[in-house]
């Protein structure tokens, strides 16, 4: 079930409108978050879903392969913004929301991972930050020799040197502000060029980049603003759409569409956004195309669960199933009508269907059965509970909110020091370290001092923002 951010997560990271130029490497979220501490601990507004997380690195996989990451782990995170955007950092590729529900194909949104993807090959934000070092010893020997031409001048009652010295001094944090950012166009081109090798290994068309070039550029001209060149991270997109767009139509796969199959998991992906995130009036724009495709009966469903008769939805939904009795999340959205309308254990039923079809092994389905298992309330269940929760934090280790249910679980069965150190885990990987270094320590009481759940707690008491506790 796609979940919206929760209030509590903290400051969202504010990212640029379209205008701003696609796949911005985030100076600020570059050099400040960590790949080793949970994005709910860095304030990112996350949203988490089994459908179209497998989507989206079902579009990566080919990519980081062509770009040689396919073994290093990159995590691919969803952010709640209407922008058209993505950004790296450390290993996770962060994607808005906006942009999956704006792109019309799977191309646009596959263009935008292998731009990214461009950046991550290319080690680009640890050469950020030498640049950064570089740019910072500029400014300051700038800031040094202004200082000492304005001592000057005072000194010898010299107004003109004094006011040099200021120039220099200003100038110098100018020339150091234009070093990075035209150290950081130049990384942009090198990432595009880089993503059209890619997207050549692997047979697939350039023209979304290109449409996602000639969108922002409209932006601009319609922002009606004149804009310095020198003063953006980015090349000006019509620079950046010629220099791209010799190079697609190069390709023996500029004409490549996407797979069928794929172009529909791409449209339901779109329209369950929409659903979760924009309302009933986007989900009719959306259906309007084509009201009578499985995407436009999928969102119909869904509005209907959130918005409508549950009855209706359970029809709905049980139609969707009939024609694809092997999607996974068909029978994940019949368990959340099930559980919305106090059916645990059919929704249960519904969950445990979803997790065997589902081919990307996705802990958040472990999870939503763990939770059904639990609103049963038999102690039976609760066990069984204990074990999709586990199961679930096992593939998931930073899901905060399934740490919290096992609290809940384990509080129900009796074990005391099991509901405290789950209750330490969900506020570590929500950012909350003071509580959660407190339920760390109320566990280890009750443990035996050297076995593993001993050492876990120790290691959240011990933890510190600096450190790399994975």
């Amino acid at each position: 079930m796609l979940s919206r951010p929760r209030p509590s997560i903290g400051k969202s990271i504010s990212l640029g409108r379209t205008a701003r130029g696609f796949a911005t490497l985030m100076l600020a979220a570059a050099v400040a978050a960590s790949s080793s501490v949970s994005v709910f601990a860095q304030g990112v507004p996350v949203v988490r879903d089994a459908e179209i997380e497998a989507l989206v690195r079902d579009y990566a996989r080919p990519i980081f392969k062509a770009a040689g990451l396919a073994n290093d782990g990159i995590d691919i995170v969803l952010v709640n913004d209407q922008s058209f955007n993505a950004f790296v950092t450390g290993r996770r590729l962060f994607i808005n929301t906006g942009a999956l529900v704006t792109a019309e194909t799977p191309n646009e949104i596959i263009g935008v991972i292998a731009h990214e993807a461009g950046h991550i090959a290319g080690g680009h934000q640890q050469k950020l930050r030498d640049q950064l070092d570089r740019a910072k010893t500029m400014a300051i020997i700038a800031t040094l020799l202004g200082a000492g031409a304005m001592v000057a001048g005072a000194t010898t009652n010299s107004r003109g040197l004094a006011g040099a010295g200021m120039g220099v001094a200003a100038g110098g944090g100018e020339m150091a502000q234009r070093s990075i950012l035209a150290y950081q166009r130049t990384e942009e081109i090198t990432a595009d060029r880089s993503a059209i090798t890619y997207l050549n290994a692997t047979g697939q068309s350039g023209t979304g980049m290109l449409k996602t070039f000639g969108r922002f550029q409209s932006a601009l001209s319609l922002a009606g603003t004149q804009v310095d060149p020198y003063r953006i991270s980015h090349p000006m997109p019509q620079e950046r759409i010629a220099n791209l767009e010799a190079l697609v139509k190069q390709s023996p796969f500029v004409n490549t569409i996407d797979p069928a199959a794929l172009q529909q998991r791409h449209d339901m992906m779109r329209i369950k956004i929409a659903a979760y995130m924009q309302g009933q009036a986007a989900v009719a724009r959306l259906m309007r195309k084509n009201p009578t495709s499985l995407a436009s009966r999928y969102g119909d469903a869904q509005q209907t669960y959130l918005y409508g008769n549950p009855g209706a939805a359970l029809t709905k939904t049980a139609a969707l199933i009939k024609e694809q009795p092997k999607n996974p999340y068909f029978q994940e959205l019949r368990g959340d009508i099930l559980m919305k309308i106090n059916k645990p254990k059919d929704a249960a039923d519904a969950y445990a269907k979803a997790v065997s079809l589902d081919p990307a092994r996705s802990g958040l389905l472990l999870v939503s059965l763990g939770q059904a298992l639990m609103a049963v309330g038999t102690p039976d269940s609760l066990k069984k509970a204990v074990t999709q929760l586990n199961n679930g934090v096992g593939r998931d280790k930073e899901n905060s909110d399934a740490y919290r249910f096992l609290a809940q679980v384990y509080g129900e069965l009796g074990d005391v020091p099991a509901a405290d150190l789950a209750t330490a885990e969900g506020h570590y990987y929500s950012g909350d370290y003071k509580n959660a270094k407190i339920f760390a320590m109320r566990a280890q009481q009750k443990l035996k001092r050297g076995e593993p759940r001993w050492v876990r707690a120790q290691d959240i008491i011990n933890y510190t923002p600096s450190n790399k506790l994975k």
